[in-house]
């Protein structure tokens, strides 16, 4: 069968409508290397115009033509690396320039009234009220910068304009702070303006879950423990900690990955179906699932757990560094770097299948992954062919880097004997689609201005996923081993043994 032919995307999607976007921390990474290019795709697309003013706000001395030139510099450049390695094309002078004329900057200190003045002169000078105010700062400054602008006034909405914040993970550091911030920020503001983003959920795959189970009769039908072994979900990378080891080691891969990413990823899977494609029946389904998740005593916590930290070695042919040995970072950290998990899900649907997350960096390949292993196949009728056991089948989802997902089935290997061999049913989005060059995270900015928080968290969720991590971050306070493992290795064999004592083992992410 020939390779299908790719369908150019055409978005049926209208115009998000006139706004300020204020970007706090605006001299930060994430302005840079992800919202700048995220809102540049958004004009390309049509999905924003020119009545979006985008405001950075940050306490760097600089004019409004040198911030534009910063952001340019490295936009222009990451767009040149691209096109050399593929066929995308580089920078559009002329797109950039449409949004460029809409980019200024204030100079301010997030802690002065001053700097709230100049925001709400901006708000009056753009001829709208409506405007979105994006934490891309520390997180220490989360609670600070919404108490500042709720006392500003820069929260009230008035009669056809809204005012919504976005804050950024990590939201809390455990339960109670992740309690507190949402009560700090709940105090100035209502629910329904607060958008807690994580760009997972701005990828492609992961929205296609919910259509992939919830639009297709034969997936929903087996969705359950009656079909359903076990699943795994991983978040592999292959880059270290680089430049954030000050803030890694206040952090560690369990706070960094998994109450955010991977509990997201293991809500859209084990969810229920909601009773309509709304935000708050959405979010609802999502709480649930994570509010279900068992609680473990402290031994059950320490055996289901396991923590690793890379050593020195070699990562797609070139020798790295092994984490002690990274900036900021102390010489006896013992700060993961690797965290296994074995969790399970108390309602109807998922009683006894147990759910196994992994996430860790300078690992083998990057990788962001779900496979559901389903329950092999009851008899063994082939015993006669030397086949004792059947495999089972198991659908990966992939999320980075190549999105797609593929089925796992047995097939008859050709020949005169009957000999099995696994085969895949799937498609790629590459393949099936043509795709325009994505951050991420333009669906969740584009859905922020339209006011759709279906992929935003809400303040359940985020206290409900602290609520399941809390016990293992508890049981470790107390001591216990963080194995090591090579860098370019796929974790510690600790990490193995999680799963084999089950007489399982991980999917092979090679």
């Amino acid at each position: 069968m020939a390779k299908p032919k790719a369908t150019k995307t055409q978005s049926t999607a209208t115009k998000a409508p006139a706004a300020t976007l204020f970007l706090f921390g605006a001299h930060g990474d994430l302005v840079q290397r992800l919202l700048t290019p995220a809102l540049y795709n958004l004009t390309r697309d049509g999905l924003v115009g020119a009545d979006l003013k985008i405001v950075g706000v940050d306490h760097n001395s600089v004019t409004d033509d040198a911030f534009r030139d910063k952001l340019a510099n490295f936009v222009r450049a990451q767009a040149a690396k691209k096109a050399a390695k593929s066929d995308s094309q580089p920078l559009d002078e002329a797109l950039w320039q449409k949004l460029a004329k809409r980019i200024s900057y204030i100079e301010g200190d997030f802690l002065e009234d001053a700097t709230y003045e100049a925001v709400a002169e901006r708000i009056r000078e753009s001829g709208t009220g409506n405007a979105v105010f994006y934490l891309a700062t520390s997180p220490r400054f989360f609670s600070v910068v919404v108490e500042r602008l709720g006392k500003s006034g820069l929260l009230k909405e008035n009669e056809g304009s809204f005012r919504r914040v976005v804050i950024e993970k990590p939201f809390g550091h455990d339960l109670a702070s992740a309690r507190e911030l949402n009560a700090q920020i709940l105090a100035v503001m209502d629910e329904r303006q607060i958008f807690r983003i994580d760009h997972y959920l701005g990828k492609e795959t992961v929205q296609n879950i919910l259509v992939s189970r919830f639009s297709n009769a034969l997936f929903e039908s087996f969705w359950n423990n009656h079909y359903i072994d076990h699943v795994q979900i991983t978040a592999a990378e292959t880059v270290g900690v680089e430049d954030r080891g000050s803030f890694y080691e206040t952090t560690g891969a369990l706070r960094d990955m998994v109450p955010n990413h991977l509990f997201q990823l293991l809500a859209m899977v084990a969810m229920e179906p909601p009773a309509a494609f709304g935000a708050d029946a959405v979010r609802g389904e999502k709480a649930k699932v994570i509010g279900a998740i068992r609680p473990p005593t402290p031994a059950q916590a320490r055996a289901n757990s396991v923590r690793g930290q890379y050593r020195a070695g070699t990562v797609n042919g070139e020798k790295v560094p092994g984490y002690k040995s990274e900036p900021r970072v102390a010489r006896s950290s013992t700060t993961e770097t690797y965290v296994a998990l074995k969790v399970m899900v108390d309602n109807w649907r998922w009683a006894g299948v147990p759910f196994y997350l992994r996430t860790g960096k300078r690992m083998s390949v990057r990788d962001t992954e779900i496979v559901i292993y389903f329950k092999p196949a009851p008899y063994a009728q082939f015993r006669n062919l030397g086949i004792d056991r059947m495999m089972p089948n198991y659908l990966v989802i992939q999320i980075q880097p190549d999105e797609g997902m593929w089925l796992a089935i047995q097939a008859k290997r050709p020949g005169p004997t009957v000999e099995m061999e696994t085969v895949q049913l799937g498609f790629s989005y590459a393949d099936v689609f043509e795709m325009q060059p994505s951050t991420g995270y333009e669906t969740l900015i584009y859905d922020c201005l339209i006011g759709d928080q279906t992929l935003f968290q809400r303040a359940d969720n985020i206290e409900n996923g602290w609520a399941a991590v809390q016990p293992f971050l508890d049981a470790w306070a107390g001591g216990g081993t963080v194995e090591p493992y090579a860098a370019g290795k796929d974790g510690p064999t600790a990490a193995d043994d999680l799963l084999g004592r089950d007489g399982r083992s991980w999917h092979s992410l090679a």
